[in-house]
């Protein structure tokens, strides 16, 4: 962890949740952390989808610190779809989960430090769905996929790399019983599980890793599911 102090580390949506234990990690591993979240923070208040906002944000970080070593895209976009999800937050779901990701790692590319990385936040949804999440799922699909494109364009200069989450409790709620039990590893997912593997990958102990999705939910969607097995049971 010595490895990150002195560092500068951007967190998007790092005010609550996932990213909030993120940016905490760093600050802790010794990195001075930029959040950008709509929600109050000690950093930066504004709307991914603005890019005025951004520009303002990347003003800011670039005159205080004049580097970046990480960035960490992990701003949730809109959770809607069919059929309560208009064309307006459709497109805002993807301005805050796509279009802001790419426009943060442009406006900031001429001042990423040497060995610098990034880390995408997509979800176990960028490959399974339930119903009404058209605009969540569409957007991180889109990031999962950006974060390919992005590692081969920046190949030489900055690692990229996404992460996908299944069920991560935020909120300190402990669950047992189905809940649990319905993951293969036997128990719900914690921000601290992400959290370590998003600085893990921003370490020089993943130098040979770029492009890389790596899903991180407990096995859930390496199991196969059949109704009275392994207690899946369909219920109603």
């Amino acid at each position: 962890m010595q490895e990150f102090a002195g560092k500068v580390a951007v967190v998007t949506g790092g005010a609550q949740g996932i990213g909030r234990c993120i940016a905490e990690m760093f600050a802790a591993a010794g990195a001075a952390v930029c959040v950008f979240d709509l929600k109050q923070n000690p950093y930066f208040v504004g709307n991914l989808a603005s890019e005025e906002d951004l520009q303002a944000f990347c003003r800011r970080v670039t005159a205080e610190y004049g580097r970046v070593d990480y960035l960490i895209n992990n701003a949730a976009p809109l959770f809607k779809g069919l059929p309560d999800c208009s064309w307006e937050e459709f497109n805002n779901a993807l301005q805050v989960g796509v279009a802001a990701p790419y426009m943060l790692t442009k406006l900031l590319l001429p001042h990423f430090a040497p060995g610098a990385a990034i880390v995408n936040i997509s979800s176990s949804r960028d490959r399974m769905s339930m119903p009404g999440t058209e605009c969540y799922s569409a957007a991180k699909g889109g990031i999962a996929a950006l974060t390919h494109a992005l590692a081969i364009s920046l190949a030489g200069r900055v690692r990229v790399n996404s992460v996908s989450p299944g069920w991560i409790e935020t909120r300190g709620i402990e669950y047992s019983g189905p809940d649990a039990a319905q993951h293969p590893t036997g128990r719900v997912g914690k921000p601290e599980d992400i959290a370590h593997m998003v600085l893990y990958l921003c370490s020089a102990r993943a130098g040979f890793i770029t492009g890389e999705n790596i899903c991180i939910d407990g096995g859930m969607t390496r199991q196969m599911i059949y109704h009275g097995e392994h207690g899946w049971n369909l219920i109603g």
